[in-house]
This record gives C-alpha cells, structure tokens and sequence, in this order.
C-alpha cells in the first residue's frame, strides 16, 4: 500500500469521525479556551418547535357587572392585583423536589420434564425393524426424551433525588378558561461550566400565593429540566465512539 493512499485513507477516517460528531463538536472546538457562551434572551414563542397549548377546557362563564358598583362579581381583591396574570406578566416557581423510590422484585422458575415410550410388540412387526433401520433396534427402548428448564430474575431499584431552587417564569398564554401557560429559564456560568434550568407548565391564577410566586407541585403538565454544559459536563460523558459502539453494538 502507497504512501499517498494510506494518508487519503486517513484523512478520509477523519472526516468521518467530523461527521459523526456533527455541529455540536465544531461549537465545542470553536469555544476552546474561553468560556461556554450563554443563551441570548428569546422570545419563547418563536422558537422553533413552539405550539401553543390546547387542552380540554369547561364552557365559559359569563362575568356579571353590577350597576352602579365599584365591585365585580368574581373579583379576587378590590384593589389591583399585583400577582401575576396577563401574558408577559413575572412570577417565581419554586422548585422543591424530593423524590425517593426503593423497589426490590425476585423471580423463580423452575420446570422438569420426562418421556419414555417404547413399542416392545408392534403388531408382530417388531422383528421387522432391523430391515427398515440400518442397524438392530431394542423395540424396548425406542423413544426416551429429558428436559429441563429453570429461570432466576432480581432485580432492584433505589432513587433519591432532591431538587431545590427558584427560578422566574413568564406567563406566555392565557388560557380560556384563566388557566395561564408559563415557561422559565435561568442559566448560571461558574468557570467553565454552565447550569440550566428550564420549567414549563400550567398554573392556576388562585394557586399564586400573595407573594407572587406558586410551588412546582401546584404546576400542571410541569416539565423541568436541570442539566448543564461545559468542561465538566463533557468528562463526564463518554465518548461520541463509545456511545456509537454501545448502541449497534450487539453482544
């Protein structure tokens, strides 16, 4: 093998190995020495990907207006509320997760199985066999089957988790029935590494304490995700090779 082809050879390898990395590595090797960048502020429904939610909704009750009065029918204070309640209106989702699981399973199976039939007299023609079969046959012993089978599963599972954090989240859409639609992110640089924090869900106007913010547990079809990128995050991971090799690897 030439020289020439061996380096095409290996040039074309590398750019194979590019290929497989895809973008992600690129920004990676772009962002060498200097910190990981954050996220410009966005408009989160004009991200691709956006869909405003649509869920089951009851009929919509009319408001009454009293003649004559400086109170509404429904009205939860008499003064402007300062909580959170129209689309690009701010309040604060604490995060208090505290999940735990512990489960233990163990399975056994076990199954024996015999057969034993012989044809010591076959209607006279036991004799005959010699001549259909190449060599002699015991007609006592002709047919003797065994098996066996046996099966032990365990398995076992323990999770702790704990999350606990506040982050601020923008209405960005009213429901018909007052239900409102929020979407949070918080992004934090220490070093080289970058933490996110993202929520989105579902709140009721009534569950926003005076304080103006609402508990996690109290958001509906909440998404959370904590997570982070940079120097950390990568040694942490394997290899773009390895989890290549681990996914079509069959064995």
């Amino acid at each position: 093998m030439s020289q020439h082809s061996s380096r095409s050879r290996l040039v074309g390898l590398c750019w194979v190995v590019v290929a497989l990395s895809g973008c992600s590595a690129m920004t990676r090797l772009s962002e060498v020495g200097s910190e990981p960048p954050l996220t410009a502020i966005q408009n989160p429904t004009t991200q691709a990907g956006y869909q405003p939610v649509s869920l089951p909704l009851p009929a919509a009750v009319p408001v009454e207006r009293n003649a004559n009065s400086l109170w509404r029918t429904g009205a939860r204070g008499f003064f402007r509320d300062q909580r959170a309640g129209r689309v690009g209106d701010i309040l604060t989702v604490v995060i208090d997760l505290q999940d735990s699981a512990k489960i233990n399973n163990t399975t056994s199976r076990s199954r024996t199985a015999a057969e034993d039939a012989s044809l010591a007299k076959l209607l006279g023609f036991e004799a005959a066999l010699d001549a259909v079969l190449p060599e002699a046959v015991d007609p006592t012993n002709l047919v003797d089957a065994d098996s066996k089978g046996s099966h032990t599963g365990v398995g076992k599972i323990e999770r702790d988790e704990a999350i606990k954090i506040k982050v601020a989240a923008i209405v960005t859409q009213i429901l018909p029935n007052g239900n409102m639609v929020i979407h949070g992110r918080q992004e934090v640089r220490v070093n080289f590494e970058v933490r996110e924090l993202q929520i989105t869900g579902v709140i009721r106007p009534q569950d926003i304490g005076s304080a103006n913010t609402i508990l996690s547990e109290k958001v509906a079809e909440a998404r959370i995700a904590y997570g982070g990128r940079g120097q950390i995050t990568d040694v942490q991971q394997p290899r773009y090779g390895q989890q290549v090799y681990d996914i079509i690897f069959p064995f």
